[in-house]
């Protein structure tokens, strides 16, 4: 089985400061690195690394970023046969500055200058073998698209509702898992139980809320159920949420009971934020499975 992403795939120059500079100062760097990052992209590099196998479609461009972006994902053993060129623009970058002391990060970052995938560029092939698909929503008309396919194909659809754009609430009613983070529900201006409510309509099975280290609450069959989050001495939160998408989809892929996919997730996603940056700390199936058994 194959899991497809569609969605956005950024370049991240990370670093690690002993809290945040004051304007129009200097201050040196704890650490620096430079990584891939992006909803979808980063879930997939998940994916890889607990075994699966992966593949992106999306959009870059024939500068250095994009190369990068390309060459990284490949690394991890994602398909990128559906990463599409465009040439002669920027593809998209993003500045991370980590608070070691605060535990927080700020992120500056800068779109594509090229235009978004269409939808006559969601080729039929790109799904052949796909047994799941997972959606971020920044391509609106292409997301549609996919998610159509895949509910003619039997697919089953997750989007990552990271935060509130044009037409996620249509798409979100196209896929049968939605996990949102606390943003998204602020942008609805909803309590949880109210979005659960509202996000329960089209195809959608489960819905998940993340509300960073105080776990994540989860609507499936008509009960609410609560993660609380693992314990772990963070350094980077960059990526925790991508991370929870990717390790989520392999809990569904596997057949677990809604209950060991959250745990799952939730344990994939804090053992990633020991390491700087959204991909250097995502374990391997193996090392997931005995941090979860160790930590309980």
């Amino acid at each position: 089985m194959k899991v497809v992403g569609l969605g956005q795939c950024s370049l991240d120059y990370i670093t690690l400061l002993d809290g945040f500079p004051p304007e129009d100062a200097k201050k040196e760097v704890l650490d620096f690195t430079v990584q891939g990052g992006g909803p979808v992209a980063t879930a997939l590099v998940t994916l890889s690394r607990l075994g699966v196998k992966t593949a992106m479609i999306g959009r870059v461009s024939d500068d250095p970023a994009g190369d990068e972006i390309r060459r990284g994902l490949k690394a991890e053993g994602v398909d990128v046969k559906g990463l599409i060129t465009k040439p002669g623009g920027r593809s998209q970058q993003a500045v991370v500055i980590v608070n070691k002391k605060a535990g927080t990060r700020t992120i500056c970052w800068q779109r594509p200058t090229v235009e978004p995938l269409s939808e006559r560029e969601v080729d039929p092939a790109f799904f052949k073998g796909a047994g799941f698909l997972l959606l971020d929503g920044l391509m609106t008309e292409a997301s549609y698209k996919a998610a159509e396919r895949a509910a003619r194909l039997g697919i089953p659809v997750m989007l990552d509702a990271g935060s509130m754009r044009p037409g996620m609430l249509k798409l979100a009613s196209m896929c049968d898992y939605v996990v949102s983070s606390d943003r998204f529900v602020s942008d609805l201006k909803l309590s949880i139980k109210e979005a659960f409510k509202k996000l329960r309509t089209g195809r959608t099975r489960a819905i998940t809320v993340t509300v960073g280290d105080k776990g994540s609450f989860t609507f499936f069959e008509g009960k609410v159920y609560l993660q609380k989050a693992f314990k772990v001495k963070a350094v980077d939160t960059t990526g925790a949420g991508d991370v929870f998408h990717g390790a989520y989809a392999y809990g569904v892929i596997q057949g677990w009971d809604i209950k060991k996919i959250v745990e799952f997730a939730s344990a994939v996603s804090a053992m990633k934020c020991r390491e700087l940056g959204g991909r250097a700390g995502i374990p391997a199936l193996t090392e997931a499975l005995k941090f979860i058994k160790e930590s309980k």
